[in-house]
């Protein structure tokens, strides 16, 4: 791709380019009010060499646009607190809402390739940050977003010039760093590494677009322009991403209809053995925050089957500075005008803390299935969405343990009735409660199906039984005993 680039090509004399660029300006403007309309979001990713124009560029483009519908951020290299979150965090938590449109002054692609440069990430590490990557903007296009990414391209020469003339003025002096010219000095090497990572992220649904960037006017009126091409074409028909097929590792499940609920405990066992695992998981959870081990439990199952006095149980043995529990309620409107991963990748714990979710991104393959809240195409890309999210968890180094709890449909009935009796418990239940009880059958079709397509060996499901309440805070407490041993025994 950029070996392979011809500079300096069809050139238009600089009268003839302004006078291009501010009649673009102009139908750009013009197109912000149909991606409000059309409700596309549109992420504009520049990236370049050091010195190539990219803020210049950025400034040209948003010049004639309303400040009210987009956001411009210079991604910086991460701090070391966003280094204790997996590497797409905060990258996925800035996507725009729908209708508004994001200018990244450099992104994911400069993070990967300096690491990469520096030696901070091994040739296969480099290669699965690059594989990240590529799902990220996949799912992003499956989501309904347009990836424009452009590479403003100069020679060595010109951007020693550049280099030169910014350290000359000492207003601008501190824009050229050593690092810059660190590049400048190993200009082939950066490029056989720029033009590797281009290769392997130019898809047909997020194409690098490379940009001479060698006279200012010329590189802006060429950003326009694909700018406006693209979107234009996005507001006509957008490209639908090839999904790839895949071959998951799954961890066996039994049906729901399979699970012998006939398990208990005796009171004077449960309080005995409760003591002992709260004991355990308080030494677990120090040992956690001092290895800087984050960890994810996902609690999904039926209404009334006791998830709330099961989280209760789990997190009164863990310190209260070290977990939140997160209950996942309907989406707002500011998150259902982003991807439906947004919102949980933005709760994501840090290192050496814990997050548990009180229901979580299964809704997509669930209620939102059932409920008509997403198309078909939607919740079946979901199982594999799902897959490759929570592979970037644990790849990242994040434990994650998913539990459904399990009833039958009489205990479900008996405790929604306990509940419409009992004053103090009926704020618990809803019409709603009722109205998925009459769906019970569809439910469980679609919860054994979930089961059955997200259970990996990465991230395996495991039922509680929890006709027996008592019983099922036991098993989950210790099957995260379980867990969170086997992951502290990994060398760091």
């Amino acid at each position: 791709m950029l070996s392979d680039f011809a500079f300096h090509t069809e050139r238009r004399t600089q009268a003839e380019c302004k006078a291009l660029l501010k009649a673009r300006r102009t139908q750009l403007a013009g197109l912000q009010q149909r991606l409000q309309q059309a409700g596309l979001p549109v992420i504009v990713l520049l990236e370049g060499w050091s010195a190539a124009g990219k803020g210049r560029t950025i400034q040209s483009l948003i010049r004639e646009l309303d400040p009210r519908f987009f956001k411009v951020i210079s991604v910086n290299s991460p701090t070391d607190t966003e280094k204790r979150w997996p590497f797409l965090k905060r990258h996925f938590e800035t996507i725009p809402a729908q209708g508004k449109v994001l200018f990244l002054d450099t992104g994911w692609m400069e993070e990967t390739v300096q690491a990469y440069l520096r030696g901070d990430l091994s040739e296969e590490e480099y290669q699965a940050r690059l594989e990240s990557i590529n799902i990220f903007e996949r799912q992003l296009a499956a989501g309904g977003y347009l990836l424009i990414k452009l590479f403003l391209h100069i020679d060595a020469q010109s951007q020693k010039e550049r280099l030169d003339n910014l350290a000359a003025d000492k207003d601008t002096a501190w824009r050229c760093t050593e690092a810059d010219r660190r590049q400048n000095r190993n200009y082939q090497k950066h490029l056989a590494v720029f033009d590797g990572y281009l290769a392997a992220t130019d898809k047909p649904w997020a194409p690098w677009k490379i940009i001479d960037s060698t006279q200012a006017v010329q590189a802006n009126l060429a950003a326009a322009d694909w700018l406006h091409d693209q979107i234009c074409a996005a507001l006509e028909a957008r490209p639908v991403p090839v999904h790839p097929s895949y071959q998951w590792p799954l961890a066996p499940t039994l049906p729901l209809a399979q699970v012998d609920l006939d398990k208990a405990l005796e009171e004077k066992d449960y309080r005995k053995q409760l003591k002992k695992c709260r004991k355990k998981l308080a030494a677990l959870h120090n040992e956690l925050y001092r290895k800087k081990v984050p960890v994810v439990v996902v609690y999904e199952g039926w209404d009334a089957a006791g998830k709330g006095g099961n989280i209760k149980r789990l997190a009164s043995a863990l310190d209260p500075r070290g977990y939140e529990v997160l209950p996942i309620a309907a989406p707002t409107k500011d998150e259902l005008a982003r991807h439906y991963l947004w919102r949980f990748w933005t709760r994501l714990p840090k290192t050496g803390h814990i997050a548990i979710f009180d229901r979580s991104w299964y809704g997509r393959v669930m209620v939102e299935r059932l409920e008509g809240f997403c198309t078909t195409d939607d919740w079946q890309r979901a199982f594999d969405e799902i897959n490759e999210f929570e592979q970037e968890l644990v790849n990242s180094g994040m434990v994650v343990i998913k539990f459904w709890v399990q009833i039958n449909k009489d205990t479900q009935l008996e405790r929604f009735n306990e509940r419409q009796a009992d004053p103090a418990k009926q704020w618990k239940i809803t019409e709603e409660d009722w109205r998925n009880r009459d769906k019970w059958d569809a439910y469980e079709v679609a919860v054994n199906e979930m089961l059955q397509r997200t259970s990996t060996a990465f991230a395996p499901w495991h039922i509680l039984e929890s006709v027996d309440k008592k019983y099922a805070r036991i098993k989950a407490m210790k099957i995260v005993i379980e867990a969170l041993e086997r992951a502290l025994e990994q060398p760091s």
